[in-house]
């Protein structure tokens, strides 16, 4: 399995499509469509990007180790899920507790409305 095979299984592995990779990766559809009709692969720096996004090591999707379908596990979180993630992740400590205190406030006052 190649490079770029590696990351098209992957993307269907956690339930993404190719768009949505597209986006939290910061790579262009048009980029993505090169991987696989022109057989293009990915450049050496976008390579943490996509490792970061499909949640995998720069080494596993270099040299396959550890990929295939007995050993990927399938995600369950969807494309919003991830995107909430990636943002939290991008935060300071600080903010990370404030989003925290944010949800637990809405889910309580989400709780009172269904009342």
């Amino acid at each position: 399995m190649t490079i770029t095979e590696r990351i098209f299984y992957l993307i269907k592995a956690r339930g993404m499509s190719q768009n949505a990779f597209g986006k939290a990766a910061g790579i262009a559809p048009s980029t993505i469509s090169d991987w696989k009709t022109k057989g293009h692969t990915p450049s050496a720096d976008k390579i943490m990007d996509i490792c970061r996004v499909l949640e995998v090591s720069p080494e596993a999707l270099l040299t396959g180790k550890g990929i295939d379908e007995a050993e990927v596990k399938e995600t369950k979180v969807d494309y919003k899920e991830k995107q909430l993630l990636l943002e939290y992740e991008g935060l300071n400590e600080d903010a990370q507790k404030r989003l925290l205190t944010y949800a637990k406030k809405l889910g309580e006052l989400t709780k009172l409305e269904e009342m």
